[in-house]
């Protein structure tokens, strides 16, 4: 049976637990001159760089393996999984030509509704790579969590997050989030649940779950449906045309789940790649 896992980048369905402090020790070493967030953007890079490269010894490993037993059978397999692989390689290849002009990808949705909701108020660093606005919307405290921009960095949300709900027992906690869709469903598509919509090993979303659930406060997840090209690729017009609808949802969820006087955390989910 054919196992492809190659996963370099941070849509839902590339997320993995990659080592990634000695990917950015290394990438300072090469580059010495770069700033932090092209330290970030170049590491992007890399990790996709790595998962074409598994990509490609994957293959070549089972061609040469069924030419070097006879094993047809093996070469079936591989015939029909050679296009699910085409597809998440071409993904790949587009991401590196978005992260290497800077462009913003898919998965940066979750940051970008919240810096537009965060409407030119001052952020400040509240973890690694993550920052902070605090605003209002009809009477609530808002604290709009995101990674910190633009390079290409995801930041530590998880831990941000749960540092909030310590210092300000909100009263809500609202994450943003892409989400990959099936077959069929309309790219951009904004959906509702419950939970810490975050992907990942799920690091992050224990630290949210758990902090959240011991007091009792209510996790609401909106989510905005792309696939994974669109997730790791320069963000399409479809998915942009999203965001204004997902805060609309944001903005209704916090309004009938919380009321006036109450904090609620809104936290802006996902790779921050082109955004301020």
């Amino acid at each position: 049976m054919i196992v492809f896992s190659a996963q370099p980048c941070d849509s839902k369905a590339t997320r993995k637990p990659l080592n990634l402090a000695y990917l950015r020790t290394e990438v300072k070493a090469i580059a010495t001159s770069a700033t932090e967030a092209e330290v970030n953007t170049l590491s992007n890079q890399m990790e996709i760089s790595i998962g074409l490269d598994q990509m490609y010894r994957v293959v070549r490993h089972f061609y040469l393996l069924a030419r070097k037993q006879g094993g047809i059978l093996a070469l079936y397999q591989l015939q029909m999984a050679m296009p699910q692989i085409m597809e998440e390689a071409e993904a790949y290849s587009s991401a590196i030509d978005a992260f290497a002009k800077g462009n913003p990808i898919g998965d940066g949705i979750g940051p970008l509704i919240a810096s537009k909701m965060a409407e030119g108020a001052q952020s400040r660093e509240i973890e690694q790579d993550t920052i902070m606005y605090e605003t209002g919307l009809d009477g609530r405290n808002l604290l709009l969590v995101r990674a910190k921009g633009p390079g290409g960095s995801v930041g530590k949300p998880g831990l941000a997050v749960e540092k909030l709900i310590e210092q300000n027992s909100p009263s809500l906690v609202v994450t943003v989030d892409a989400a990959l869709k099936f077959e069929g469903e309309p790219s951009g598509e904004v959906a509702e649940g419950v939970g810490a919509a975050i992907g990942g090993p799920g690091v992050d979303r224990y630290h949210i779950e758990q902090s959240a659930s011991k007091r009792h406060i209510p996790m609401i997840a909106i989510v905005v449906k792309m696939s994974n090209k669109e997730a790791i690729s320069a963000m399409t017009q479809q998915v942009r045309l999203a965001v204004d609808e997902a805060i609309k949802r944001v903005k209704n969820t916090i309004l009938s789940a919380s009321k006036s006087g109450d904090t609620v955390i809104v936290a802006g989910i996902g790779n921050t790649m082109g955004i301020p």
